[in-house]
């Protein structure tokens, strides 16, 4: 999703809010941190089920490294049925976004990546609050915990940014974020 063109005085306002220490859940969405144009983008993915890691530059601040996406989308396969899948590159960016926001390395524990329509609908009766229509599905989903900062904070920070559908779970201690429409909820 391209990024609104703002005028000056957004733009002086953004960062007058943003040097006096006004939180991000309270920020207006202009204020928000915005990918680094022409800056290398650096992402670190450590599933929680494989044990698996990847730290890779992503983007080399002109476009998409292909090798890099490659390894993040095995990472964030289904790894009950082994199966990769393609993933909406505007959650990358997304996970840096909030990082930067957080002003934390971008390095985060996943949870959940792509799901399979098979392990999907096994979680779904198995009644572990999936929906039928999750955007895991379609690569455009990820469960996550951010290393440095409290999922509470990485919720907020999501929120604000306002990007996506952004789920609390509490007590599981993670976060879903995803690039669809914007909407939240408490799991």
């Amino acid at each position: 999703m391209p990024h609104p063109r703002l005028t000056r005085r957004q733009l002086v306002t953004a960062s007058l809010i943003a040097a006096a220490g006004v939180p991000a859940w309270w920020r207006p969405r202009a204020a928000l941190a915005s990918e680094p144009a022409g800056l290398p983008r650096r992402i670190e993915l450590a599933n929680t089920h494989t044990g698996e890691c990847v730290s890779v530059v992503y983007h080399d601040g002109r476009e998409r490294v292909p090798g890099a996406i490659a390894q993040l989308e095995h990472i964030l396969r289904d790894h009950r049925a082994n199966e990769v899948h393609s993933i909406d590159p505007g959650l990358y960016d997304l996970l840096t976004a909030v990082a930067l926001e957080a002003n934390c390395d971008a390095r985060f524990e996943v949870i959940s990546g792509y799901r399979s329509p098979a392990t999907n609908a096994r979680l779904a009766a198995a009644g572990a609050g999936v929906s039928t229509r999750s955007l895991h599905l379609v690569g455009r989903a990820i469960d996550v915990r951010l290393k440095g900062a409290p999922c509470t904070r990485v919720r907020d920070i999501a929120l604000a940014l306002a990007r996506g559908g952004v789920g609390f779970y509490r007590k599981s201690d993670f976060v879903h974020l995803d690039t669809g429409r914007f909407r939240s909820w408490q799991g």
